[in-house]
């Protein structure tokens, strides 16, 4: 108001779909704190069309993210169809639905949802409303580009374990230690003339989450080795921290040889340069 304009406005829905997914990835029912009841919707949407500093555009959704059944797309896609019938029935402009994303890909063995299929389902129940159509597929498309590199620093015999202990840690990958997220780990010289052994595969934080796999067969490994993490583009980096003080690690852009660092590794005086010491102390 103070600056005369009009705000865009999308309100994101919660059609109160079990999208069959992990419990902490899940964000399209009830339960969950994203979103609005559908119930709800029609009246906030009129709200906002009369208001004199809010320029509707449409609404929004997200039901979750790994999703592998197309099932749940279809329940919210017919929810998001049927809301956005009845706003046009009462006279109420409605430009854009944002479907959101939730792709899954393969970590491990899973099978991702077939596209054409998916498209189909958009084709069929968003795409007759005649809006513009708004995906975000983030982590089928960039989970697979990235992989975490580490190195053995260590090899625990423990009473009825093997340890293998890396220098990344649950800071570098948070997906394992928060939804007990299998990555595929393999040695980076491929490790087909060596014998198989199976390892506990951790990092050095000084935490027992602190744990990418467990009880995984793997070439026999030494300290030195290079290990590589597999698919880390999604919900790698941009989770990781600073626990522990742990520097993050370097970034590198990789294109078939060529390859750049684009951004560069933290060392632990960047951490610490970032504190500040209060006047009074």
């Amino acid at each position: 108001k103070d600056m005369n304009k009009k705000a865009p406005v999308a309100l994101r829905i919660n059609p109160d779909v079990d999208a069959k997914t992990h419990a902490k990835i899940t964000t399209g029912k009830t339960e969950n704190k994203f979103g609005i009841a559908q119930d709800e919707a029609e009246m906030l949407y009129d709200f906002v069309c009369k208001h004199p500093y809010l320029k509707p555009r449409g609404f929004s959704m997200h039901i979750g993210s790994q999703l592998t059944e197309l099932a749940p797309f279809r329940q919210a896609f017919e929810k998001m169809a049927e809301l956005a019938q009845n706003i046009r029935a009462k006279g109420l402009k409605l430009e854009s639905i944002d479907i959101g994303g939730g792709l899954g890909v393969t970590y491990h063995d899973e099978t991702p949802p077939d596209l054409k299929t998916y498209a189909g389902l958009v084709r069929d129940n968003i795409a007759p409303l005649g809006t513009q159509i708004i995906l975000e597929p983030g982590r089928f498309l960039v989970a697979s580009a990235g992989i975490l590199l580490t190195k053995v620093i260590f090899v625990k015999k423990g009473e009825s374990r093997r340890y293998l202990i890396l220098d990344a840690g649950m800071n570098d990958l948070m997906r394992p230690a928060l939804y007990d997220a299998w990555h595929t780990i393999r040695p980076v010289d491929n490790g087909a003339d060596r014998a198989i052994s199976t390892y506990d595969i951790v990092g050095p934080v000084c935490e027992t989450g602190d744990t990418f796999a467990t009880g995984r067969p793997l070439p026999e490994m030494n300290p030195g080795d290079l290990a590589a993490i597999m698919t880390g583009g999604a919900y790698g980096f941009v989770m990781a921290s600073n626990y522990n003080t742990r520097p993050l690690p370097a970034e590198v852009l990789v294109d078939g040889n060529r390859f750049a660092i684009v951004r560069p590794r933290e060392e632990i005086e960047d951490i610490i340069d970032k504190e500040i010491v209060p006047d009074w102390l």
